[in-house]
């Protein structure tokens, strides 16, 4: 029973998030450890990502009966009442909230309950299944752990807060455009109005190729800010420069699903590449000393 209780709340986004709000605690906490303030912030996080995932997975029962990769979740299956699913999906959102609130601070738990309603509300009961902005829109509350990682520290929504919440926004479209494609059966059987089904897979290879360039340059605003070292930088420029060419190689791919997989799983590697980076080498830099630099 505790196996079904755990998987309504999809671990693996959990998981996947966990690292990216790491990486924004550690770049503002610049390599000092507050223990009690990151195990709150983490826990937190966590619950209201548990708690949204919960609400999505009752939301979205009657079309993920149809995906082939959803057809055996736990609510699809009967293991959980929907009733009980939405009682201990508000408990874990309003502990997790709670939590960040009175160990961290305000700021964060805002940015966490903005999350929760742009993933919840915005996008699993209302664009995911009536627009091709569902994914635009969705993007921003996956880009909120980071954020929130971030302000648990500093308190303030500063001009690295803006750039984390740029990297992670621009990372996601993509990532899912991506999943998309290589779903594409799945979303096309449910109706769902992702990019590729909607516009086609062509026109999905070139918001993917820019989406990626707008990334690159965010990902380099850290460094160009003074907020990450130079080891970032170049950690980040590969990895840019990579996924790059990978969407390039989409435009000449015979087959979009295999292409679309890699993709999909060197953004992982990548955002993970990141987060790690932004939290070891957050040494201040001077912008207009680096730009010399690279003169």
């Amino acid at each position: 029973m505790i196996k079904q209780y755990l998987l309504v709340t999809k671990p693996g986004i959990i998981f996947g998030n966990l690292v990216s709000v790491i990486g924004g605690f550690f770049l503002a906490s610049k390599g000092s450890l507050d223990l009690p303030l990151f195990l709150a912030t983490i826990t937190g996080v966590s619950l209201v990502i548990a708690s949204g995932c919960a609400f999505n997975n009752y939301i979205d029962q009657d079309i993920d009966r149809i995906m082939e990769r959803t057809k055996n979740r736990v609510l699809v299956q009967g293991l959980i009442s929907p009733k009980v699913t939405l009682i201990y999906a508000s408990v874990l959102g309003l502990v997790g909230i709670a939590l960040l609130d009175i160990v961290a601070n305000r700021l964060a738990a805002l940015l966490a309950v903005m999350g929760f309603v742009v993933y919840v509300g915005l996008y699993s009961l209302w664009l995911k299944r009536k627009s091709v902005y569902g994914t635009l829109i969705g993007s921003l509350s996956g880009a909120a752990p980071p954020v929130i990682g971030y302000c648990a520290v500093s308190n303030q929504f500063d001009m690295a807060a803006l750039i984390l919440l740029l990297i992670f926004s621009l990372w996601q479209m993509p990532h899912s455009y991506a999943i998309a494609i290589f779903r594409f059966k799945d979303y096309q059987a449910a109706s769902i109005p992702v990019l590729p089904v909607k516009y086609g897979i062509s026109v999905t290879k070139n918001h993917i190729f820019r989406y990626i360039l707008a990334f690159a340059v965010a990902t380099l605003m850290l460094t160009l800010s003074g907020y990450a070292g130079y080891s970032y930088f170049v950690v980040a420029a590969l990895i840019s420069a990579g996924w790059l060419a990978m969407a390039q190689a989409g435009f000449k791919t015979t087959d979009d699903r295999v292409w679309a997989k890699k993709l999909f799983i060197f953004s992982i590697v990548a955002i993970t590449m990141l987060s790690v980076m932004m939290s070891i080498d957050f040494t201040t830099t001077d912008p207009a000393q680096f730009l010399t630099y690279l003169e």
